[in-house]
């Protein structure tokens, strides 16, 4: 079985046990999360690494960070076990708070940006059950919506669909041309402690936020969600992950509503599922401490890219 090779080491100076590691868009910023309640930044261009701040603000261990698009500036979100999110900012090499939110009454597990074209939008899952949704009016102050009781228990994970999404639901945007702008309609999936995969719809003319769809298929928590970032063979796609051992794809066409299909029954919980920016290769990790990579090959058939690699090498020997 191939293995990948290490590229850099970072020494991240953390105190206790890291929770999540993005890069920004550019590949040049790394931001790291723990539970010594701190969130770092790395400037690791030229495979070098240097610290350029420490982020405190958090009372409590940080689960994850998402860098939101440059198109807004070098701004970053956390969100934490001590039920806040916020909001930092870098100008001229200094970071700062520009916006904390405290609205939810447990811990805050999971964030995620919306696409750039619907502007600066935040998601965010907590344990209480719902889901926030933070919006920049563009003059330093920020609009925030909630979604009661989304998930009975909790709300582990959300992420947003992307723009193109809307060409597998009857769009009455036009052309596809008119598919790229705020024209579509906005949707995110969440997964929660109920065992069920949610989309949400935004409906202007409520401006609210409403339940689409109710997925089941997993037996257990779902820890992880993502919707893929581009369309492929004219599909939507939906990669779930849960403390049931599997991993499920959900596909969407024009025709065909939301059909799941289990990509793979692993020998331990699956904690998260990771797109490439292609959208055609699916990074896994669980408890096993291994990542897998698999491949969509056509509209209904994926495969472990270790294992094609494999096959490839036997042939050529």
């Amino acid at each position: 079985m191939t293995t990948g090779n290490i590229i850099q080491d970072v020494d991240t100076g953390h105190s206790d046990m890291i929770h999540d590691a993005q890069m920004d868009y550019y590949g040049i910023r790394l931001a790291t999360c723990s539970s010594d309640k701190t969130v770092k930044i790395f400037d690791v261009r030229s495979g070098s690494q240097k610290i350029v701040a420490t982020l405190k603000g958090h009372d409590a261990p940080v689960w994850q960070v998402a860098w939101a698009h440059p198109m807004f500036g070098v701004m970053l979100a956390s969100c934490s076990y001590d039920r806040k999110v916020i909001i930092w900012k870098e100008t001229d090499g200094t970071w700062e708070n520009i916006y904390e939110y405290n609205k939810h009454d447990s811990s805050v597990n999971s964030l995620c940006w919306a696409p750039y074209e619907y502007g600066l939008i935040l998601a965010c899952g907590s344990s209480d059950g719902s889901v926030s949704v933070l919006s920049s009016t563009g003059d330093g102050r920020w609009e925030t919506k909630k979604i009661h009781n989304a998930h009975t228990i909790g709300c582990n994970a959300v992420s947003w669909a992307p723009v193109n999404a809307q060409l597998v639901y009857g769009s009455n945007t036009g052309s596809n041309s008119n598919i790229s702008n705020a024209n579509s309609t906005k949707r995110f999936v969440t997964g929660g402690c109920d065992n069920l995969v949610k989309i949400w719809k935004y409906v202007d003319k409520e401006d609210t936020w409403c339940e689409e769809e109710k997925l089941e298929a997993h037996s257990n928590w779902v820890r992880d969600v993502a919707w893929a970032p581009s369309a492929h063979f004219g599909q939507s796609v939906i990669a779930s992950c849960s403390q049931d051992k599997r991993v499920i794809i959900w596909t969407k066409t024009k025709e065909t509503s939301w059909t799941p299909k289990i990509l793979h029954t692993f020998d331990d919980v699956v904690w998260h599922v990771s797109w490439s920016v292609t959208g055609n290769v699916l990074a896994v990790s669980g408890g096993d401490n291994k990542v897998t990579l698999w491949k969509a090959v056509n509209d209904h058939q994926w495969v472990r890219l270790n294992d094609v690699n494999r096959g490839q090498e036997e042939r050529k020997s």
